[in-house]
């Protein structure tokens, strides 16, 4: 499936740059005439991307909600917002995606909540719950009011009814939603060319890359990943422990609680994979795949293991859970969570023989 954008990727790469508050989209008009096939063939690619990644985080964060300490209402709606087009983009958007509200459903997950109570893509949101799209704050030009909507909408009962008002062709909806629990984390595309993943706490930002690049379960193995660090509460954590992000990560007394924490990751996205009914293979999929060409040699962080370590730490932790049928499976480093980070990297790797 998401071979299917394949092309659509390629070809924004160059028009897309990541903000600090958030995504943009960067669609040139070249002529009037050719701008509105052009822009319509962008939008849908654009559309398709986010919705694969939707997907993947969909299935992990309903699934492993049983997991996850902090939970917010799994609605199964994406969402997106005028604010993140250009001004040479944004009359075009708004036609295409016929934009009536500052926020609006970019696409609905197949069998999710919002779908079955009727919500569509391109519905125009109006309130959701107490939220009131209109007042929500933003600075005009940025997705700060998506990402506010975003993190009010989290914040809600998880799993209480949620009533929905929209425009839909310029006509009022009004439905209620009954969500399920999910775990709290948002779910970022970043439209560009590089092979870059972070996880905030809060987020989980994959570089659209991925998508092109690797089959879908190795995308939600590097998804998984990046999702066990704000399961485990990593960033809060190495805050706690007063490290060095960026650069200096990998120098000092920072490698080791980094360290710690990327060899959690990995051993938890192959319980997550399985609960999700992804193979638990797939993150050594990926760490065969990407790990040669792209984290090896020099330019391998310290603060990160090898990769060839990496795989045999997971080959031996999913040989554990293989025969382990019962979902969802919940493994020790759960109740370790809200420990301080101890720095003892060497007891969880196994090293590649």
């Amino acid at each position: 499936m998401l071979r299917s954008f394949r092309h659509g990727c390629r070809l924004l790469a160059d028009r897309f740059f990541a903000g600090a508050a958030g995504i943009v989209v960067i669609l040139g008009t070249p002529s009037a005439s050719a701008a509105v096939g052009q822009n319509r063939e962008e939008f849908e690619a654009v559309r398709n991307a986010d919705l694969e990644l939707a997907e993947i985080g969909w299935r992990l964060s309903v699934a492993n909600a049983p997991l996850c300490d902090r939970l917010e209402p799994g609605m199964g709606f994406q969402l997106h917002t005028l604010d993140q087009f250009d001004t040479a983009s944004r009359d075009a958007a708004r036609e295409h995606f016929g934009f009536a509200t500052p926020v609006a459903v970019e696409g609905v997950l197949a069998g999710s909540p919002v779908a079955r109570a009727g919500i569509r893509r391109d519905d125009s949101l109006v309130r959701v719950g107490p939220i009131v799209i209109a007042s929500m704050p933003g600075k005009p030009g940025t997705t700060q009011r998506l990402v506010a909507t975003q993190l009010a909408i989290a914040a809600l009962a998880p799993d209480a009814p949620i009533e929905v008002e929209a425009i839909r062709a310029g006509a009022p909806i009004k439905v209620t939603v009954s969500p399920v629990p999910a775990c709290r984390s948002r779910f970022e595309l970043r439209l560009a060319g590089d092979y870059n993943a972070s996880a905030d706490g809060t987020m989980v930002q994959i570089s659209a890359r991925f998508l092109e690049t690797y089959t879908d379960e190795q995308v939600a193995g590097a998804v998984a990943h990046e999702f066990s660090h704000n399961i485990l509460h990593h960033r809060d954590r190495l805050e706690a422990r007063g490290v060095d992000f960026g650069m200096l990560s990998g120098f000092g007394a920072n490698v080791k609680y980094f360290r710690q924490t990327e060899i959690q990751a990995d051993l938890l996205s192959v319980y997550l994979l399985a609960n999700a009914g992804y193979s638990p293979r797939a993150s050594i999929a990926f760490w065969k795949s990407f790990g040669p060409s792209k984290a090896g040699g020099i330019f391998r962080s310290r603060s990160h293991p090898h990769w060839r370590d990496r795989v045999a730490t997971l080959e031996a932790e999913v040989a554990k859970i293989e025969a382990i049928s019962a979902r969802p499976m919940i493994p020790g480093l759960i109740a370790e969570r809200n420990q301080p980070l101890s720095g003892d990297w060497q007891s969880l790797l196994i090293r590649h023989k």
